[in-house]
């Protein structure tokens, strides 16, 4: 690695790091001004409201990520090009391509691990809603008369969970289906208990009817049956079911997928799910985008480069904001709504190199 590279990354880093840990601060210090009131006269400890923040600051983190990656690629060049640096470079016989190599690398990395945080975020986010209380977590080990809506499209209706036993008393499990090939069925049972070594409910006296079509039912009775997607572990029963932006990128694919076997239409969930994957490489392409664009407007200073920045990441948001309203009205396939502003930028930014002078 030369010394360059060495110093580019350098530059590169030290102004994404203070970026994508400042901006979800201060995006938090507006919230916990706006809210600080409403939180304690809920009856909220100030404990309560760090835990909350700090289970919010992930998310935070991963929203800042493309912002922080498209300063940091402008004011790298930019610095580059005000100090001669690039100039420099240019003169030794390395190409403004070859100084920027490192960037465009290092926002590949970047991009993986906002890759990651989208698996992470999700959990978080549900924590930071129990903590507030917006989502109920139990203290205790026992729920009584509750709807629960499970994976593969499952709804059970429980009369009474202990949770620390891990029994059910008077449970039916429901599936909205289609027709004969993917039929409606209703379980009821006396009686469920969880099988830790199989992870799976084990359920007890009982009856299941099928529902095929408008004339066509099937019932019988059962001692035992074991229902294989009736896997949520009695702790996660006490609990509130998840909303689709408290789960991660397989666990919204089997929502989806269950809701599309039922009849549905899901184009806005395929789109939020496609976006778990598009929006951390938007850290990629904006920093492509972005350091051309610097280089072009070298001569306005700091001033315009933050403009700059803030004017694109505030376009990419609201490109994204269309493009998933288009999506989810069936007027693009969903999965390219959400691949769209990446692709717009994308042709942008390797327009913008082209044109560099190198």
């Amino acid at each position: 690695m030369r010394i360059l590279d060495r110093y580019v990354m350098t530059q590169f880093l030290r102004i994404f790091g203070a970026a994508v840990l400042g901006v979800p601060f201060l995006f938090i210090v507006i919230d916990l001004v706006d809210n600080l009131d409403s939180y304690l006269g809920r009856g909220l400890s100030r404990l309560d409201v760090l835990l909350h923040y700090v289970y919010e600051f992930p998310n935070q983190t991963l929203l800042a990520f493309p912002l922080a990656a498209f300063l940091a690629a402008v004011f790298t060049v930019f610095s580059l090009s005000r100090h001669f640096e690039m100039t420099a470079a240019k003169a030794s016989g390395i190409s403004f391509y070859r100084v920027i190599a490192p960037m465009l690398a290092l926002s590949v990395l970047i991009s993986f691990v906002a890759l990651g945080l989208t698996e992470i975020v999700p959990i978080t986010t549900r924590r930071a809603a129990e903590v507030i209380g917006e989502h109920q977590s139990r203290a205790d080990d026992l729920r009584n008369n509750f709807v629960f809506r499970g994976n593969a499209g499952l709804v059970y209706r429980i009369r009474r969970l202990d949770a620390a036993a891990g029994e059910i008393t008077n449970v039916e499990i429901s599936r909205e289906g289609t027709g004969f090939p993917y039929p409606t069925y209703v379980v009821d049972a006396k009686g469920a208990s969880w099988d830790t070594a199989r992870a799976l409910w084990r359920l007890e006296e009982g009856r299941v009817r099928f529902f095929g079509g408008a004339s066509v039912e099937r019932s019988f009775a059962f001692d035992e049956l074991w229902q294989i997607d009736f896997r949520e572990k009695p702790r996660e029963l006490l609990a509130d079911p998840k909303d689709p932006d408290e789960m991660g990128y397989r666990e919204l694919g089997g929502f989806i997928d269950a809701i599309q076997r039922s009849g549905g239409m899901a184009r806005e969930l395929i789109v939020e799910r496609a976006l778990k994957i598009s929006y951390p490489f938007t850290c990629f392409i904006i920093v492509l985008f972005g350091a051309p664009l610097a280089h072009s407007t070298r001569r306005g200073g700091a001033p315009l480069s933050i403009g700059i920045a803030l004017g694109v990441t505030i376009l990419f948001l609201m490109l994204i904001r269309i493009s998933q309203a288009l999506g989810a009205g069936g007027v693009v396939p969903p999965v390219l709504a959400a691949w769209l502003p990446n692709a717009l930028f994308f042709g942008s930014g390797l327009a913008l190199m082209s044109r560099v002078r190198t």
